[in-house]
């Protein structure tokens, strides 16, 4: 799962992703869901370790397959969330090599230049 996240000034919050699937690329937070722990659980929690930005779960956006290691096909669950009253500055942590927020304009430079995750943008621009 993954949370799309924008501040109030529109722009997204993207990682860099620290591991593999997806290693040296940008992506929104996200990541598995713990056992006995609800998707919406899973969106707080995986932010926080991401970024260590307060957030909370909204609907969900959409999904999407996308390549893992070795052949795998993992399905993502993509939820809105918004940062929490109060929330403190971001910051990389966990599976993130950094952190950062990208208007609409640089994600589009970002995505032609091959450092967005494949289909990330198209999807984002087709649930919102």
């Amino acid at each position: 799962m993954g949370a799309v996240i924008r501040d109030g000034a529109g722009r997204l919050l993207l990682i860099l992703r620290g591991h593999e699937p997806g290693m040296g690329l940008w992506s929104i937070p996200g990541g598995r869901i713990e056992p006995g722990e609800s998707a919406e659980q899973a969106v707080v929690r995986e932010v926080m370790e991401e970024t260590g930005l307060a957030v909370t779960c909204g609907p969900l956006l959409g999904t999407a397959e996308l390549p893992g290691v070795d052949g795998v096909v993992i399905e993502v669950r993509d939820y809105l969330a918004a940062p929490a009253p109060g929330a403190g500055p971001i910051r990389a942590g966990d599976d993130a090599a950094a952190v950062r927020w990208v208007s609409d304009a640089e994600a589009g430079e970002m995505q032609a230049r091959g450092e967005l995750t494949a289909g990330l943008l198209a999807a984002l621009r087709s649930w919102t």
